[in-house]
């Protein structure tokens, strides 16, 4: 089993996955292999619905959260789909487990106002031209910290005012950039005389492609700047693009394509946010809502 599971994990970084969800996957098929090691299952054929029952039933003794086990059985079932294609198993042992549903998660977006804070606070002014940008591109294009890394300046095309971006299963679409955000990239830019347009977007001050942790530290240093207390992160920022945009009359449609998202149901959970913001206003508003209210 351990060389197929090696394959396997293989065949993700053949299909260009995120390093994000490459990393999920190994740990959990390492945790998985474990189990299996320790149990004396080391074939193929012990890739059994029973064992992987007993598996999740320990995983889930260890009161995880619900998505993380979520995530943990749609690795187990990959595996189990790139076995059956390969011949390996028999039956697909998934095709009879029945997995728990999703637990519903209301993103967590910043107000209107703490937007507006945090793309003025920025951790250094060395970099800050450079801050900046990041902070106005991730909250104005609603983009994945991943989708911002592989930015190349030819990306950019700054007289129309859009960006080329690679999303997941290196699907590339089109996505608007505010001015701000484009005058912000013009003005970093001016701090790099040497680079050219294939070279990345963004750098780290060793001259490299920024990282994602280093994405992480700006925002996590700008929001201590900007005195917000919350545990602000990149997806933060695009969860905030994508609610304010809704609050303000945008389209679900037009939301799904500039978010990049697969399906319309991805997308739809930013109502359950607006219709929040409404039930919000009505309840302080509305004469007849307030508690003892009267007309």
């Amino acid at each position: 089993m351990q060389q197929q599971t090696n394959n396997f994990l293989q065949s993700l970084k053949v299909r260009n996955m995120s390093p994000h969800t490459l990393r999920a996957y190994t740990r959990d098929l390492e945790d998985a292999y474990s189990f299996f090691v320790k149990n004396n299952l080391v074939h193929v054929k012990d890739f059994n619905l029973r064992n992987i029952r007993s598996y999740l039933a320990l995983e889930n003794s260890a009161q995880i959260k619900r998505n993380t086990m979520l995530r943990k059985i749609s690795s187990l079932r990959s595996f189990a789909k790139f076995l059956e294609t390969r011949g390996l198993i028999k039956l697909n042992p998934f095709k009879l487990f029945d997995a728990p549903k999703r637990e519903k998660m209301l993103p967590k977006f910043l107000t209107e106002q703490e937007a507006s804070d945090l793309m003025e606070a920025h951790p250094s002014k060395l970099y800050s031209l450079r801050n900046k940008a990041i902070l106005e591109l991730l909250y104005g294009s609603g983009l994945r910290r991943s989708e911002l890394i592989g930015l190349n300046i030819c990306d950019v095309n700054f007289e129309q005012g859009y960006a080329k971006v690679l999303g997941k299963g290196s699907k590339e679409r089109i996505v608007p950039i505010t001015d701000i955000a484009l005058d912000s990239i013009q003005n970093y830019l001016l701090t790099r005389p040497n680079y050219l347009p294939s070279s990345p977007l963004f750098i780290s001050s060793y001259g490299r492609r920024i990282s994602g942790e280093g994405i992480r530290k700006i925002i996590k240093q700008s929001a201590i700047n900007a005195k917000l207390i919350r545990h602000i992160t990149p997806h933060s920022l695009r969860h905030s693009f994508a609610t304010h945009l809704l609050n303000n009359g945008c389209d679900l449609k037009t939301l799904q394509e500039m978010l990049g998202h697969k399906s319309l149901s991805a997308t739809q959970v930013y109502t359950h946010v607006s219709l929040e913001r409404l039930k919000n206003v009505y309840n302080h508003s509305h004469p007849k809502s307030k508690t003892g209210g009267q007309i």
